[in-house]
């Protein structure tokens, strides 16, 4: 199969892309135009989280295409009530409104604290974000992002987003005033580099929340749904937040997200929420594949022994080459380089023959890592071994 220029014109231009095609998936394998094939370890960055093209979720898409599609989200479908039963059943949270992406679950969180202090806290409706954070790319959640430059890219800016600094709880506290209705951050900085907030900070930021009566928003865009060995983060810290929106895993690859709240904080009326494709059939069947996957027993168990693992080689990794270490929860993991050469590994990584490997580099330093949750013990070995080799070539 050729490369297609022409193909490549009629798409708008949003971001420098290599050229190749990838035209099929399987496991932790993608396979280009050429036939080569490349070693997945960034997933769709933490979305196919089973693997591209799992068999149950497959199975799913295939199964309910044939019952419903989408009948609108003006009427109850099945799938949709039982994931959004599974989701509660496995949370401390009441109830679920289906989204589309992470942007448009986090979009939602906004809303619905607003609404809240708007009903409950005198028209309170400052959100403390964090420096570095990342929610999303609509207007409203690329302001609530801490993301460097974002402040001006879009200007003005939605107003309402105080910045704190992560795991430093006296600044979120110089923040705090009479307009305050939530804190809302990552329970691991994902663009950031894979920096977690600690278990003492997440349960000191909840008591804080809690006495100031403040919601606690967590954003689990890229951590829920087992990526952090764990169904959500923040089950890591032993707190109850008041919102959770998730995205990524949650739909295996395809478009779905969720907007989880406590009871005594769904405060939206008729009218106020809402989304042609919320919640549709074909989406929460294929959501309902994954999560039955995740909950299986024994499969968190197996993702956190391959995320030891892969923790176990990084360090190896790093002190072999002079490094900084590596850091993360479960399978959402980091390599700290002592030098600015990501993105030359990503590419040499990507060019490697006669298979190549997928990698990602958020910030110049930095590698993550965000592999399939059921990648095999062969396979981590396998992209160590490659690492290994790649960083000695770039550093030749």
């Amino acid at each position: 199969m050729k490369f297609d220029q022409s193909g490549v014109d009629a798409l708008m231009e949003i971001t420098a892309r290599p050229e190749l095609v990838f035209v099929r998936g399987e496991g932790s394998w993608l396979e280009d135009h050429t036939g080569k094939r490349y070693l997945d370890l960034v997933q769709g960055w933490a979305v196919t989280c089973l693997g591209h093209c799992p068999p149950a979720l497959v199975e799913a898409i295939t199964e309910q295409a044939k019952l419903l599609i989408n009948p609108s989200p003006a009427f109850y479908n099945q799938p949709s009530m039982d994931l959004a039963k599974r989701i509660v059943g496995a949370s401390c949270f009441d109830r679920v409104f289906f989204a589309n992406s992470g942007a448009e679950a986090n979009e939602g969180a906004i809303k619905l604290a607003r609404k809240w202090g708007r009903v409950k806290r005198n028209g309170a409706y400052k959100i403390i974000t964090f420096e570095h954070g990342f929610h999303g790319r609509t207007l409203a959640t690329m302001s609530a992002s801490g993301k460097p430059g974002w402040d001006t890219l879009y200007a003005p800016q939605v107003e309402g987003f105080p910045k704190a600094r992560l795991n430093d709880l006296d600044s979120v506290k110089a923040l705090i005033d009479d307009q305050t209705v939530a804190v809302m951050l990552e329970p691991v900085q994902g663009e950031a580099g894979v920096l977690p907030a600690s278990k003492e900070f997440m349960g000191a930021l909840r008591e804080l929340a809690t006495q100031h009566g403040l919601l606690l928003i967590v954003d689990e865009v890229q951590t829920g749904m087992g990526r952090t060995g764990k169904m959500f983060a923040y089950q890591h810290s032993d707190i109850t937040p008041d919102i959770m929106t998730l995205a990524k895993g949650i739909g295996g690859g395809v478009p779905l997200a969720a907007l989880c709240a406590r009871e005594e904080v769904c405060v939206f009326e008729h009218g106020d929420q809402g989304g042609t494709y919320n919640g549709n059939p074909l989406m929460t069947a294929a959501g309902i594949a994954v999560f039955d996957t995740i909950n299986a027993p024994g499969f968190l168990d197996s993702v956190n022994e391959r995320a030891q693992q892969l923790s176990t080689g990084l360090l190896a990794l790093s002190s072999k080459w002079g490094m900084k270490g590596e850091r993360g929860l479960g399978m959402l993991r980091a390599l700290m380089m002592d030098r600015a050469d990501g993105a030359a590994i990503v590419e040499a990584a990507r060019n490697r023959s006669p298979e190549g490997m997928l990698l990602n580099a958020p910030r110049t330093d930095v590698l993550r890592f965000m592999p399939a949750l059921n990648i095999s013990a062969d396979e981590i070995d396998l992209a160590l071994a490659w690492l290994d080799d790649i960083i000695a070539q770039v550093r030749a």
